[in-house]
């Protein structure tokens, strides 16, 4: 079946939808993007991402181009019309185009672009890498240092992902003086004697939506939690480790640069989190 997706006010065959080869977006990666995950027909804390996209859009003095409400009107027909079950909805926003390249802004009547489109992805809550866990190498962080924008800048996370795949692993954790920020795709954690290890929040690291209700459901667990800068080594000699992500919720790490965690099982307290993120996510689900 043909996706319909999303552009700027449209609703069009996959096929069909265009954007001007001027779009800052294309030129400048001048743009930023949500991802929230479907599951049971229904999106994944919608709410966060909305807000987060907001803070983005801002941060860049980039125009919103709909309300929170039409978005979310976007999001539940694109649901509905590809009769997504469990899924994503991948949402980009550009600063749009005046019809030709410069390194300066358009006006700021100039409109921006917005695309939308779903990807199917069977089986996304019952993941079978869930159960078996990640691998993970580390590799040096050389991003550009407002990581808490989520731009459309994802060359060097996918460099990093390519650097996991030749090694044999399944992603890769960055390292900027010493410290792990995150993954190429989510945030890091590790568990040590029972206590939760993350860095903290700033411009160093993206705000995760998932981190964020993670982190909650396990205060109200009772579990420790330390924010705190942390050591690649460090991690290796933990007890266990997880990433947080809106399209891997709770995805367990059983290996870091060869070093097998615990026995190199997904962790129990991993585990924990990701039955509690998927069970309270799917109840407060719209």
């Amino acid at each position: 079946m043909t996706r319909t997706v999303y552009v700027n006010g449209d609703y069009l065959p996959e096929g069909d939808a265009k954007i001007s080869i001027f779009d800052r977006g294309f030129l400048m990666a001048d743009g930023v993007y949500e991802v929230t995950s479907v599951l049971g027909g229904k999106l994944i804390d919608f709410e966060g991402h909305a807000v987060r996209l907001k803070r983005s859009l801002d941060e860049l003095e980039m125009a919103e181009p709909c309300s929170k409400e039409e978005l979310l009107e976007i999001h539940r027909k694109l649901v509905a019309l590809n009769e997504i079950e469990e899924g994503l909805v991948y949402l980009q926003v550009t600063r749009g185009s005046d019809g030709d390249r410069d390194f300066v802004f358009p006006s700021a009547d100039t409109k921006p672009t917005i695309v939308l489109f779903t990807q199917n992805k069977p089986g996304l809550a019952d993941s079978p890498a869930a159960k078996k866990g990640a691998k993970i190498i580390s590799i040096e962080d050389i991003r550009w240092g407002r990581r808490d924008i989520k731009t459309v800048q994802l060359l060097y996370p996918s460099m990093g992902k390519m650097m996991a795949k030749k090694a044999g692993a399944d992603d890769a954790w960055m390292i900027e003086d010493g410290h792990v920020t995150e993954g190429t795709s989510n945030n890091a954690y590790f568990v040590k004697d029972g206590v939760i290890v993350t860095r903290p929040l700033s411009n160093d690291i993206l705000h995760g939506i998932t981190r964020k209700a993670v982190l909650r459901m396990a205060e109200e667990a009772q579990m420790k939690i330390e924010e705190r800068l942390f050591t690649i080594e460090e991690a290796k000699e933990a007890d266990e480790a997880f990433t947080t992500s809106a399209s891997a919720f709770v995805m367990p790490v059983v290996e870091i640069d060869g070093v097998a965690l615990g026995d190199g099982t997904p962790g129990p307290i991993a585990k924990r989190l990701r039955e509690i993120y998927l069970e309270e996510s799917m109840n407060a689900a719209i």
